[in-house]
């Protein structure tokens, strides 16, 4: 059993058990959350799209930890003006595992 939710912009095909980065939520270390845009189920061979969500179908997640991806440096410039902004960014991110898919 699988299914495809929907967190932060992002969507990812998820199973019980997977540990997965998302983008940062807002729940404390430990904690439950439950994610009830779940845009696909697949149970048994058979898969059932929502339009656009699966009514009734939600996601349970445990959050493990909060961090910081990898530095990525963001360079502009102009050739010949002497222009040049270096900016470095750490994107947050939120892991988490699957417990259970509710259908």
């Amino acid at each position: 059993m699988y299914a495809i939710i929907q967190t932060g912009g992002k969507q990812y095909r998820v199973q019980e058990g997977d540990v997965l980065r998302v983008e940062k939520l807002n729940a404390e270390v430990g904690a439950t959350v439950e994610l009830d845009q779940v845009l696909a189920v697949a149970k048994d061979g058979q898969l059932v799209v929502g339009n656009p969500t699966v009514p009734g179908a939600k996601a349970v997640l445990k959050v493990l930890e909060h961090g910081k991806g990898k530095k990525i440096i963001v360079f502009k410039y102009k050739p010949k003006k002497n222009y040049r902004r270096k900016q470095g960014h750490r994107q947050p991110y939120t892991k988490v595992v699957v417990e259970k898919i509710m259908a």
